[in-house]
């Protein structure tokens, strides 16, 4: 066995104590979230176990251990001399705002869904063969749409869609746009809310999300113009589309260059499509070190490479694929023009003309 350096042995364990804490932090967190314990703080300002307990209807000896356990995450505030617990405005945003931009629930469920699926990835270890999206645990598509929600409530509209070169005017005056692996619908709906001319509709070939979906579009009202279907990227018929958007899912799909190829089809001459996928360098040296990677690596390990090698081709591309990647595989599709339009912290948006 090679000498052993005890102070780079120190540091590991250190860090390894700090990537447990936040592990052990998944279910405290959720348990928080779906008992509306971080929204009481947030509504009802500082306050003691009691105090909380009293207003959910909940033990207090649970509810104090809970908030304690909090405090030690740093995700609330805890006051010992008055004993009262409460939370930042920053705090506030990562937990109880759900249109902040760093709202983070839907990141735990995903983290508790992966863990879930921990048996059907490592069989996948063993053959290859993958996990099918909605197969390897019990709601994984409603974690992640949860989770990519706050990013499209924040970019899609202000930042992504403006991005593209003259789009917004056409989205005004009234396009045809195809949302493609819309999951449950919260991209579609939102860029039907900011455009109410034009034409949506969201395809994906995972039925229960397209059924959340429509259930979605009715309860905000929306399901007289958008429209929500079951299809596989690469089967879907008609065209004449002005735009089509694809978010967080072209790495996803068994067969991306065979899904660029069928978006050539249904695209207008003059329309555009936009790609949304997860922010990463073009060789992995240079993803090493960042905790955004870092959190892509290992969702793509449980979820976006299985997910591609359940399907036809199983090209597995994962969430880190890059942008020189994705460029190559757009163009030798056929589109002539691909441009990084703009990007964020933790997605890049491309721009594909024909």
């Amino acid at each position: 066995m090679a000498d052993v350096d005890g102070d780079k042995l120190h540091e590991l364990v250190m860090k390894m104590l700090g990537d447990l804490g936040g592990a052990f932090s998944v279910p405290t967190v959720r348990i928080g979230h779906r008992l509306g314990l971080f929204d009481s703080l947030h509504a009802d300002g500082p306050s003691t176990a009691a105090e909380l307990a009293g207003r959910k209807g909940l033990a207090e000896r649970n509810v104090r251990e809970w908030a304690l356990a909090q405090a030690a995450n740093g995700y609330v505030n805890y006051d010992p001399d008055s004993d009262r617990f409460s939370l930042s405005p920053e705090q506030a945003m990562v937990f109880a705002v759900p249109d902040s931009p760093v709202y983070m629930p839907g990141a735990f469920d995903c983290a508790a869904e992966m863990i879930a699926g921990e048996p059907k990835v490592e069989q996948a270890f063993r053959t290859g063969k993958g996990v099918a999206w909605g197969d390897s645990s019990g709601c994984l598509f409603c974690a992640v749409g949860a989770f990519f929600r706050p990013g499209y409530v924040n970019g899609i509209v202000q930042s992504w869609l403006p991005a593209l070169d003259g789009m917004v005017d056409r989205l005004q005056s009234g396009a045809n746009v195809a949302d493609v692996g819309c999951g449950v619908g919260f991209s579609t709906l939102l860029m039907a809310q900011a455009y109410p001319n034009s034409r949506f509709t969201g395809y994906d070939f995972h039925v229960p999300s397209i059924e959340q979906a429509n259930a979605h579009a009715a309860a905000h009202g929306l399901a007289d113009r958008v429209k929500f279907e079951t299809a596989p990227a690469k089967e879907i018929a008609g065209g004449d589309y002005d735009l089509i958007t694809m978010f967080d899912c072209l790495h996803d799909m068994g067969d991306p260059k065979g899904c660029a190829q069928h978006m050539k089809t249904l695209l207008k001459p003059d329309g555009a499509w936009m790609l949304v996928e997860p922010i990463a360098g073009n060789a992995p040296a240079e993803n090493i070190g960042s905790p955004v990677s870092r959190l892509f690596y290992n969702a793509s390990t449980m979820i976006c490479v299985p997910t591609s090698q359940a399907q036809e081709v199983g090209a597995a591309l994962g969430a880190q694929a890059g942008e020189k990647k994705l460029a190559e595989l757009i163009t030798a599709a056929g589109f002539g023009h691909v441009r990084r339009a703009t990007e964020g912290p933790f997605n890049m948006v491309l721009e594909a003309r024909l």
